[in-house]
């Protein structure tokens, strides 16, 4: 039997990611990944992280193969699309640029030869890893990226139950020079509290560049409307040198 919740506090947005004013990850395209469905899920999503506070966003959707055989210059065209959608729904936020999440997996070494990154502020490329086990060789790709003079950042390394902060893998990265990025909904325990004892660790550490939303649907949207109300995350925001303001 199905049980509702009908004491369920309701929220209401409060801008406190201002202090961030950019959200640098978050999956809105429609239709090319496990994110937006439509261009009008898309457009309530985008005034939601306006009224939590952003201004600015950058669109990141997934590369990864097979799954999200995404190509650049379709996921371009597409962006177009939604900038447009969004100007009609009169949604008052800059929609900065189209980068993507790339998997370092199979189909990446294959990348390396033929770079064709959408980055981060036309600088940064956004990689993650697999969420169960690091693929082999990821030093070295990271590494060649590197050198062919690529800023990398790693998308919510909390999540990798496998990089324990306290161990020397993650620092061994950030030694690397490798940017990191933490969700924000990992300091409200949404992905669980493994997730967010590591957000918070890291922070801790002084190893945290940049958050991101990571929003890929309403529901996230209404996730971040709860965290707004969240007064230590709003302290963290207010307190932490999170490098969005410089993108």
């Amino acid at each position: 039997m199905i049980m509702f919740n009908f004491f369920r506090r309701k929220y209401t947005p409060r801008p406190i990611f201002e202090a961030l004013g950019t959200d640098m990850h978050c999956h809105l395209v429609p239709q090319v990944d496990d994110g937006s469905k439509c261009f009008e899920e898309s457009v309530e999503c985008l005034k939601t992280l306006k009224a939590v506070g952003f201004n600015k966003v950058y669109i990141t959707p997934h590369f990864q193969h097979p799954r999200f055989d995404n190509d650049e210059e379709d996921i371009r065209r597409r962006y177009q699309e939604m900038k447009l959608r969004a100007v009609e729904a009169a949604v008052d936020i800059e929609m900065a640029g189209v980068a993507g999440e790339y998997r370092i997996d199979s189909g990446f070494k294959n990348r390396l030869e033929n770079p064709r990154f959408l980055q981060v502020a036309g600088k940064y490329v956004l990689v993650e890893f697999s969420l169960h086990q690091q693929m082999m060789g990821c030093d070295e790709m990271i590494f060649d990226l590197q050198m062919k003079g690529y800023d990398i950042i790693l998308a919510h390394p909390e999540r990798y139950p496998y990089l324990n902060v306290l161990g020397s893998r993650m620092e061994q990265l950030k030694n690397q020079g490798v940017f990191f990025q933490i969700n924000a909904l990992s300091l409200g325990g949404f992905y669980g509290e493994e997730p967010k004892r590591r957000a918070y660790q890291m922070l801790e550490r002084g190893w945290v560049e940049f958050m991101g939303t990571d929003t890929h649907n309403t529901m996230y949207a209404q996730a971040l409307v709860d965290l707004s109300n969240d007064r230590k995350v709003e302290k963290i925001l207010n307190k932490y040198e999170f490098l969005n303001k410089t993108l």
